[in-house]
């Protein structure tokens, strides 16, 4: 947690320096530096609540190794492993195999949509996009937009909050 604080503090002592060359920087820079963190720090948190969620109600699916979801997308080889159909091509009833196969097909259900709406309306990823939206319109209203200053800055909040994220995570 203190190396968190140390984290922000040290690039907030940063951007409020560029204060000295002009507060045009200064502003473009902050506002970019903290809608950006902010982003990164609510996306993770929503996520780590989310898991944490889904762990206590057991609503988790056992997952295949990555390598696995690769190559078997579908998990046909382990299928055809598990149950090897012996019987000759004649016999094989093969519209009834491909309506079997169609079947097992996840789809898009009631069900899963709401599981991912859950992560994405998340008001710890919908207010620091506001902020960031408006941040940005404030800066362009104001003519004191200044993209030479404003995109390095966001790549600046993003690993800040990165950083502080593993730091955070670690820590729990």
């Amino acid at each position: 947690m203190r190396a968190s604080i140390k984290t922000f503090l040290g690039v907030e002592l940063s951007v409020l320096l560029s204060y000295l060359y002009s507060f045009e920087a200064y502003i473009n820079i902050q506002v970019a530096f903290l809608s950006s963190f902010f982003v990164i720090l609510g996306a993770s948190y929503a996520y780590k609540k989310m898991v944490h969620t889904q762990l206590e109600r057991e609503e988790y699916e056992d997952k295949r190794d990555l390598l696995d979801t690769i190559d078997d997308p579908y998990e046909l080889y382990e299928e055809a492993n598990e149950k090897a159909d012996d019987r000759s091509a004649e016999e094989l009833d093969l519209k009834q195999i491909v309506k079997e196969e169609k079947a097992k097909i996840k789809t898009l259900s009631l069900k899963s949509a709401k599981h991912g709406a859950k992560g994405s309306v998340s008001l710890f990823r919908l207010v620091p996009y506001l902020f960031l939206i408006l941040g940005f319109i404030a800066l362009k209203n104001n003519e004191l937009l200044n993209l030479a200053f404003y995109l390095p800055s966001l790549l600046i909040g993003i690993i800040s909050g990165s950083v502080v994220t593993k730091d955070l995570s670690r820590n729990r």
